[in-house]
């Protein structure tokens, strides 16, 4: 199957963004894709701040990037746009580093007035960075992802369904069987 990089542009260590992505990251798994996770969190500071390109952490991400046939990002929304933490991790990569790629955007956010951010913040620069493939994103509320004392993620039913199925068209459209998996499991 695919090689798929999941990329989480969220700054925060207990981070719902990044919690859904890896719950959404076991659901392609099962479908029988290779799939790497990235925290840009976990790269450094001074190296995203200074536009530092040949810090070995950049050039590591960026090879990550080279090296898959799709890629999935996750923000939350912060002022109507996603973080400027994954601003500066798409700042350092090449112009043309999603050419040929397969993209899923997805966002995370307090309020349904952010609901457009996918497509009108996100989705351009994806777009400019020669994303081949830019399947339907999906935002959800925040309210909507809940983390157990045991670490057990859960997600509403309408959104897990939602998510469902944007995971499943990404994964078809990177040439994955599609795989019948309990909304929230």
């Amino acid at each position: 199957m695919a090689a798929i990089l999941s990329v989480s542009g969220s700054p925060s260590a207990t981070s719902r963004t990044a919690r859904l992505l890896r719950h959404l990251d076991d659901r392609l798994r099962h479908q029988g894709h290779d799939v790497t996770s990235l925290e840009v969190r976990s790269l450094p500071a001074e190296a995203l701040l200074g536009a530092d390109f040949r810090h070995p952490a950049v050039v590591e991400a960026t090879a990550l990037f080279e090296r898959v046939d799709g890629v999935v990002i996750g923000t939350p929304v912060y002022k109507a746009a996603y973080s400027g933490l994954l601003k500066s991790l798409l700042d350092l990569l090449p112009q043309y580093a999603l050419a040929g790629k397969t993209v899923l955007p997805l966002a995370t956010g307090g309020s349904t007035a952010h609901v457009l951010a996918i497509d009108y913040a996100l989705r351009p620069v994806l777009s400019s960075m020669g994303a081949s493939h830019i399947v339907p994103g999906w935002f959800t509320l925040d309210k909507d992802i809940t983390v157990g004392e045991d670490g057990k993620l859960t997600v509403a039913p309408g959104s897990a369904e939602a998510l469902a199925q944007v995971t499943d068209q990404f994964s078809a459209a990177l040439g994955g069987r599609r795989t019948v998996l309990a909304a929230a499991g």
